[in-house]
């Protein structure tokens, strides 16, 4: 399965329906297939060839979804990179992932010339002058060049992205996915879950980056919708386009969900196109759900539990949610779950253990090939084709999935990942911290921010802004604390490991 052949498909038989909207630019499945053609020819004569990487670090946008759909046109794996990531952390995904090329703006190329990677040999530009091209070639003389005769792919060549999640050592590992997982997920269970077809228009209010996002062009790609991209969510923008451009399908974190319900509720009017809600990021609150149900009756709000390495995991349809509160659902079609415990015995129902979930082969169906170049980690993580999410839940007796805590210590947080050693070996590196422990807090709008608790070495004086400031300058905004609270000593247990449970207390 190809994601290049569904999309030339449905330019064959819908060639004038639009395919892509976003600010001014609209592009009709004809246009898109033609200029992924044309994208693709010319990265190959650039040297980008099958088992390649292309990191693409661009904004919301349609040359972003060019661009990923040219990369698997070439059978090469894209790298989608965050565009509010700092310059040190896009360095970290550049280096670890070696890519063959680089898509960015060239705006953003005059920072990043400096944390490019040996491995990049080939940098493409999008926007800008000719004074910000030197050693790069504009994505716009890609895109006008001729569409070649590309060589065909053998049938193996199916990965297509490596997306990059927390791990347990808190450094970002890289999941390696393929067509075929993006094919099952979004264009066979979609359909399956939520009756998605050619007649919807979905708007994308996240970045494009996460998979997440993704998952919505793959959406348009295998059933002929359309797609409609927000380069920035806004409360205002977002209702604008809900009743002008007639979505039916709305994709959105809880913490979008919260900014948006008020202006649902002032005027349903603007928002009766509407027909599905799809809720993910964290365990989306049934109040929420209620608010937009209220609101407008006609809609079906579906809340589910995912990851990177896998995508939908389980899914609480809305008939569901009264009866079993607190659930992020049942298992989805195609995916099995089961519960251990520390030695990798099965429990029983009702009772706790780590989640492993599995879905015939790695990168066949819905989980992911591998980690890429981490042959430890993915042993440790894959086993018989079992995956280790590393949460802990429990199922009822009817086979619906509770949430308890989260193995990793992550903190979700606007839709956001953030994992908590990341923040707190940022925090380490100033002189005057002895001791740091980063967890969740509640948060009305995000669901979770962070807060960092911290202990100072004897003497030492620091300000809670100073923190803030020096975690602004290292890292993406959404990872900063919104809170640091200074502590004579942090809470230990008996081998001096700071006791977390004791934190999210305070």
């Amino acid at each position: 399965m190809k994601l290049s052949e569904y999309l030339h498909a449905q330019a064959c038989r819908r060639p004038d329906s639009e395919a892509v909207v976003c600010g001014d630019e609209r592009i009709s499945f004809a246009e898109l297939d033609s200029s992924v053609r044309r994208l693709a020819s010319g990265l190959y004569q650039l040297g980008v060839r099958a088992g390649d990487r292309v990191a693409l670090c661009l904004p919301n946008g349609i040359d972003f979804v060019r661009c990923f759909l040219a990369a698997c046109r070439l059978g090469a794996l894209t790298v989608p990179v965050n565009a509010r990531l700092t310059d040190g952390e896009i360095q970290y995904l550049l280096s670890d992932s070696q890519p063959t090329a680089l898509i960015t703006e060239a705006r953003r190329w005059r920072t990043l010339r400096e944390v490019t990677v040996d491995s990049i040999e080939h940098v493409v530009l999008a926007g800008g002058g000719k004074e910000d091209l030197i050693g790069a070639r504009p994505l716009s003389e890609l895109l006008s060049g001729e569409i070649a005769r590309l060589p065909e792919l053998p049938v193996d060549a199916d990965d297509c992205a490596i997306c990059y999640t927390s791990g347990t050592t808190g450094r970002p590992k890289g999941a390696v996915l393929t067509q075929s997982n993006y094919i099952t997920a979004h264009g066979f269970l979609n359909a399956v879950m939520w009756a998605m077809g050619p007649s919807d228009r979905t708007l994308v209010t996240t970045p494009i980056a996460h998979r997440t996002g993704l998952a919505r062009i793959v959406n348009m790609v295998c059933h002929g919708s359309a797609v409609v991209i927000m380069p920035r969510f806004e409360v205002a923008e977002a209702a604008r386009l809900i009743e002008t451009e007639r979505i039916t399908v709305l994709g959105m974190v809880p913490t979008v969900g919260r900014m948006l319900v008020e202006a649902v509720e002032k005027d349903p009017a603007r928002f009766a196109s509407l027909r599905t809600v799809l809720g993910t990021g964290e365990a989306f609150p049934p109040s929420l759900a209620e608010r937009f149900e209220s609101a407008l009756p006609g809609v079906r709000v579906y809340a589910f539990f995912a990851m990177t390495e896998v995508g939908q995991v389980a899914g609480l349809d809305p008939e569901d949610r009264a009866a079993h509160l607190g659930s992020v659902g049942r298992p989805v079609p195609g995916i099995e779950i089961k519960l251990v415990d520390a030695s990798g015995v099965a429990v029983a129902p009702g009772e706790t253990g780590e989640i492993l979930v599995r879905s015939g082969r790695p990168g066949q169906f819905l989980v992911m090939r591998e980690y890429y170049n981490l042959p430890e980690a993915t042993k440790e993580a894959l086993n018989d084709g079992w995956l280790a999410t590393g949460d802990l839940g429990r199922l009822d007796a009817e086979g619906f999935l509770y949430i308890v805590d989260r193995k990793k210590d992550m903190v979700l947080t606007g839709g956001y990942n953030v994992y908590s050693r990341e923040v707190e070996d940022v925090i380490r590196e100033l002189p005057s911290v002895a001791e740091v422990g980063v967890v969740g807090k509640p948060d009305p709008i995000y669901g979770e921010s962070v807060a960092a608790f911290v202990e100072l070495r004897p003497g030492e004086e620091l300000s809670e802004s100073e923190v803030i400031e020096h975690c602004r300058r290292r890292l993406a905004g959404y990872k900063k604390p919104k809170r640091v609270t200074f502590l004579p000593q942090l809470p230990r247990g008996p081998v001096g490991k700071v006791l977390k449970r004791e934190l999210r207390a305070l």
